[in-house]
């Protein structure tokens, strides 16, 4: 999945006469439609091979030798494809069609339907977990079928001092989608009606946003004024909505014996404690040298002694506000990835050609962007809201990163093309940095660099400073709920601390930016995926390094690294390239390539300052 900042996003009107290029998906390649016939005998073909492998197999693990249990989960992952195929039809849909409630009833539909048939499956992993480590092992030395899903078995692992008894597995489960996943559509409904009312329109949330972009400052302060009373006026829901799933998550976390809130995340990403803790303090120990002093510099070249929040997004002062074709931001794009691999280009050119990439944004359909994986015998599809700013082609490339990404590790197989979240982002930051590159050394105006440079600090720190700080709010919000439910007052509390923490004294945070937490879907979709922005940028500022420094072969080293999906671990996959997340000089290299940044910028400004 990829970024989803608002306030630092894309959003309002069109690039004159581009509407008519921009790609709406064909998800023809899962089903052509809700009625689609292959649908409905897909759903049935999983039901029917789910009980027939509960039949013969529940209960029966520990005795199958190693081929038979291969065999099994051979099997077993075809049934989780099928439903996987199905599952992403449905959400894909229902992202572009949130007001439609024949699609929201036909999504509902389908996740219960997929819930109730992958309930019948569950024995697989959790019988396999009881296998004693040493009798597992001489099954997978004894059969080559076996020895292949080692990695999967590995990850599934992961989770055994954690697992309950199964029928308590099996009502979580079961109840999921009318617990937890519930709270979450509700979310997401809600969040994609919101209206905000400007100028005599009403505008949609990336229309909203857009407007902080704007070059007039009374425009963006009418805006935030617009954004500001929208959530306060649905805050209370939006409240209730954090509090049910924080409770929810801590209610499972202490049953499963989590020692803390973000623990089970950063098991699901196959990172240990103390190495997120040691991300989380570099960038804390940084804010003063890369978004404190960024901002003041910022006020500065705006003329201003102070920042007010909706002057964050701004553009700078010699920005001209450029905005380009569809057809010109796929020709940069491809041609950066070109540059870099012909092999990843040609992986990306279908995305284009076979309408895989919906850009235009559109009433009832979900703000920002993201990359959506399916299934590896289908294909991925990225959502955009393509605007034809500098950081929309960003953004494009960023999403394009995760779907070259998915498409490499798609060879893998379903249950092991997936990467934990802290590798999920590393060809995605990888793909911006490539395309930042290009549009840096193509441009020969002093000031049209400056400002690309700016804009490239300004996304570093959203996605560094930002989210570590969103994570920050994460945190003390799960601690303080397991004693007490908390008001849209505390929350707002906690949301104004840590902001003013992490972007700084220069701006002034008035009563009103209290609200803004409820907008950002990352703490209502999946807590604690914050972080994996802030350890995907540094991860890639430092890996960016070694290819400046060594660029022979790295390209050839890099898409073995893609190629891996889920089968290495993230101190695997760097070992390659001299690098060791474990080490705290790791993170200082990838925050210095942020303060070198900002040295440029300021060395840029010194004559007009």
């Amino acid at each position: 999945m990829g970024f989803t900042d608002f306030a630092g996003g894309s959003g309002a009107a069109l690039v004159t006469d581009d509407a008519e290029t921009l790609p709406i998906w064909d998800l023809s390649d899962l089903y052509a439609s809700p009625e689609d016939p292959r649908l409905a005998a897909d759903l049935e073909a999983a039901a029917s091979e789910a009980e027939r492998l509960e039949r013969d197999y529940a209960g029966r693990l520990a005795d199958l030798d190693g081929d038979a249990l291969g065999r099994l989960i051979v099997a077993y992952e075809a049934v989780e494809e099928r439903l996987g195929r199905i599952h992403s039809y449905a959400s894909l849909l229902a992202s572009i069609n949130r007001e439609d409630d024949r699609i929201g009833r036909f999504y509902q539909g389908v996740r219960e339907r997929v819930t109730e048939i992958s309930t019948r499956l569950l024995f697989v992993t959790l019988e396999l977990n009881r296998i004693e480590d040493g009798e597992l092992e001489r099954k997978i030395a004894g059969s080559a079928l076996l020895s292949r899903y080692r990695p999967w078995i590995r990850e599934v692992r992961l989770f055994r001092p954690h697992q309950l008894p199964d029928d308590i597995e099996r009502v979580l489960h079961e109840k999921s989608v009318t617990g937890r996943a519930a709270w979450v559509r509700l979310f997401d409904d809600t969040a994609a009606a919101l209206r905000f009312p400007f100028d005599g329109r009403e505008l949609t949330t990336a229309e909203i946003f857009d407007r902080l972009q704007s070059r007039d400052r009374d425009e963006r302060r009418r805006a935030a004024a617009a954004i500001s009373e929208v959530l306060g006026r649905h805050v209370r829901l939006f409240a209730r909505i954090l509090n049910t799933i924080a409770k929810d998550k801590h209610l499972e976390d202490s049953w499963r014996k989590f020692p803390r809130p973000i623990s089970a995340r950063n098991l699901a990403n196959q990172v240990e404690d103390e190495v997120v803790d040691a991300l989380m303090a570099a960038v804390r120990d940084a804010y003063p040298r890369i978004s404190h002093r960024y901002y003041r510099l910022k006020a500065r070249w705006m003329g201003l002694d102070r920042l007010e929040y909706w002057d964050r997004n701004a553009p700078l002062p010699e920005d001209p506000d450029r905005r380009r074709s569809w057809v010109e931001a796929k020709e940069i794009v491809l041609a950066a990835y070109d540059r870099f691999s012909p092999r990843l280009a040609a992986i990306l050119e279908p995305f284009f050609s076979r309408r895989w990439i919906d850009a235009p944004p559109r009433p009832g359909k979900d703000s920002g962007a993201y990359c959506h994986p399916t299934v590896p015998s289908a294909h991925p599809y990225v959502l955009l809201n393509y605007l034809g700013r500098n950081r929309d082609i960003m953004t494009l490339a960023h999403e394009l990163g995760h779907g070259v990404h998915q498409v490499l590790a798609a060879r893998q197989g379903y249950l092991m093309s997936g990467t934990p979240l802290t590798l999920a982002e590393t060809a995605s930051v990888f793909g911006e940095q490539l395309t930042f590159e290009a549009l840096l050394a193509a441009e020969r105006d002093p000031t049209a660099r400056r400002v690309l440079l700016a804009s490239k600090i300004e996304d570093q720190i959203n996605t560094v400073i930002r989210q570590i700080a969103f994570c920050d709010f994460e945190i003390e919000l799960h601690d303080r709920r397991r004693q007490a439910e908390l008001t849209p007052e505390e929350i707002g509390d906690i949301w104004m601390r840590v902001q003013g923490e992490s972007l700084g004294p220069a701006f002034t945070f008035r009563d009103e930016y209290r609200v803004w937490w409820s907008y950002i879907p990352h703490f209502v979709h999946t807590p604690f995926y914050v972080y994996a922005y802030a350890f995907g940028e540094c991860l890639v500022n430092a890996l960016y390094d070694v290819y400046r420094e060594q660029p022979r072969g790295f390209a050839e080293k890099y898409v073995t690294l893609l190629e891996a999906g889920g089968t290495l671990r993230y101190d695997e996959l760097l070992a390659p390239f001299g690098l060791d997340a474990r080490d705290p000089a790791f993170w200082r290299r990838g925050l210095a390539v942020i303060e070198r940044h900002i040295d440029e910028l300021e060395a840029s400004l010194e004559p007009a300052g």
